[in-house]
């Protein structure tokens, strides 16, 4: 089987890219090693952040292991649900995982289910904590989606651009490929070859994006889960259009109803949503929350105010009061009145009193005295 990789309008060429490899023994394909290394890093970064931002690590990290079992669970069980048809004649090959067949809603919701439940024993906010496990979450589909390039497996349709992945007819599974691809087919060195859309390139860049975004949004949050409530909808939107070029598609049972293109789209629409409402009523509740702080500010300033006023008009009437006591008290007690002028005034009536016989002796002296002298 030819194992090459090729982007003709890169002008790249990988000559062998193998799917799998043995270690004593026991194959270990890199598509599981590359889901492995993606959920470490996530989960290595959530509880860096949680420590840096001085919350409980352990309880992180009991989280991601609680979310990594009850989410493998939910995304096998919810491709079995819609795959029926391939399990119904033996229903234990469900639990065969290494056979493939999982969608990654069904891990998420199955994740979730299981988040909630951890939080609710343990008595911690699931919104909070969603918050921060989701980045975990976009760092391990950043990698994990290049196990798809392993796989030679969810490519888009056959497009003919710069970024076009080539590969060999007989490396991937016949149930994707389309008429429009046969139509297609290239040849190189004898080789029949489909030209595709490398989709598993897109959903890890669009992953990253999504990511940058959500790192700066991380320290503004207006409330608890709206990252959370973000990242659905952002990966919504980038799905949604992925999965519209997607050739390997899981259908409603008797349609043609691809179920992810549905969950993706329902997804954004209601997340974006219920982030919009509830920030704009974040954003009325804080305005009139200002207007209450700006009117109970302006009426103790109002209150201050009149104190003040009150406490001046008291001391001036004090004031007031004080000097009119001080002048009335001064024009009732006048000169003549007051204890210490009546003993001057006895003095003084006395003294004259006292003169007047004196003055009458010496009249009668000098009238005596003018008889003597005739």
């Amino acid at each position: 089987m030819d194992m090459s990789i090729r982007f003709p309008g890169l002008k790249l060429v990988l000559d062998y890219v193998p799917k799998s490899f043995e270690i004593f023994g026991f194959e270990i394909t890199i598509y599981g090693v590359l889901i492995a290394v993606g959920m470490l890093l996530g989960i290595f970064f959530v509880v860096l952040e949680a420590r840096r931002n001085h919350e409980e690590p352990d309880a992180y990290l009991d989280l991601a292991i609680i979310t990594l079992i009850t989410g493998v669970i939910g995304a096998r069980l919810l491709y079995a649900a819609f795959s029926w048809s391939l399990y119904k004649n033996d229903p234990g090959q469900i639990l065969n995982v290494r056979s493939g067949g999982m969608l990654f809603y069904g891990g998420l919701l199955g994740g979730v289910l299981g988040g909630i439940v951890y939080c609710r024993i343990r008595k911690k906010s699931f919104w909070k904590m969603a918050d921060l496990a989701c980045m975990g979450i976009l760092i391990g589909q950043i990698i994990g989606k290049w196990g798809s390039f392993f796989n030679r497996e969810s490519f888009g349709e056959y497009v003919d651009n710069i970024l076009s992945m080539q590969l060999p007819l007989t490396a991937v599974r016949a149930g994707e490929v389309t008429t429009t691809m046969r139509e297609n087919l290239q040849m190189v060195d004898g080789v029949s070859c489909i030209l595709v859309q490398p989709l598993f390139l897109y959903e890890s860049l669009w992953c990253l994006l999504v990511l940058m975004l959500l790192m700066m949004h991380l320290r503004r949050r207006v409330f608890q889960g709206e990252i959370f409530l973000r990242y659905l909808a952002g990966y919504g939107l980038g799905r949604f259009v992925i999965q519209w070029m997607r050739t390997d598609k899981v259908f409603f049972p008797g349609t043609e109803i691809d179920v992810s293109l549905v969950i993706s789209g329902v997804l954004f629409v209601l997340c974006t949503v219920i982030v919009t409402v509830k920030i704009v009523m974040a954003k009325k509740r804080a305005r009139v929350r200002k207007r209450r702080i700006e009117k109970d500010y302006q009426a103790e300033q109002q209150a201050a105010e009149q104190r003040k006023n009150a406490t001046e008009n008291l001391e001036t009437e004090t004031v007031q009061g004080e000097k009119y006591e001080s002048e009335q008290n001064t024009n009732t007690a006048e000169p003549g009145d007051s204890p210490e002028s009546i003993p001057s005034a006895a003095i003084a009536g006395g003294t004259e009193e006292s003169g007047q016989p004196d003055q009458k002796q010496e009249r009668s002296s000098e009238e005596s005295g003018s008889q003597s002298e005739s």
